[in-house]
């Protein structure tokens, strides 16, 4: 029987890349220039370190953060911007913890949205993944198409297609 698994991982590698992307990019801008300006991301835990010295630095960073990390193939929705930035001496500090894994309860959305289509499919969740298996590839791709089309604020893979 056909059937695929979403995931929403983000690759290590390429989160890193993007890191020193926006590092490399933020030392040749002119509004930088002469002020301190860090992006570190802390690979065991998946949370990029921001430091900057004003909240307009902090807001220009995210978007070169977001706009680079796109770039490199990796969706907005994997950083989760909810907490907000805290100072620390003259600087302004903000962790954005990096979504890696579906949890339990995106994982039930998911699963809610695809029964609630009404197509011949079954989903289950095995731990980070969902996995999706139906009689017809045809049915497959129409629950693809209605993943994406449903916003959930969270990055997905469609991987593993087996027929």
């Amino acid at each position: 029987m056909p059937s695929f698994d979403i995931a929403s991982k983000v690759d290590l590698q390429t989160l890193d890349n993007a890191i020193n992307t926006v590092t490399k990019e933020v030392s040749g801008r002119y509004d930088f220039r002469g002020s301190h300006v860090s992006a570190e991301l802390n690979k065991k835990d998946f949370v990029v370190s921001l430091e900057v010295e004003s909240d307009m630095q902090m807001k220009q960073l995210i978007d070169i953060l977001i706009s680079r990390s796109m770039k490199q193939g990796i969706d907005g929705n994997a950083f989760n911007f909810e907490k907000d930035a805290y100072p620390s001496g003259k600087l302004l500090k903000k962790e954005v913890p990096v979504r890696n894994g579906l949890q339990q309860d995106d994982a039930k959305k998911i699963v809610k949205l695809i029964k609630d289509s009404g197509l011949k499919v079954q989903a289950a969740i095995m731990d980070d993944i969902v996995r999706v298996t139906a009689k017809k590839i045809d049915d497959l791709q129409d629950v693809i198409a209605k993943c994406k089309s449903a916003n959930l604020g969270i990055p997905l893979q469609f991987v593993n297609m087996k027929s």
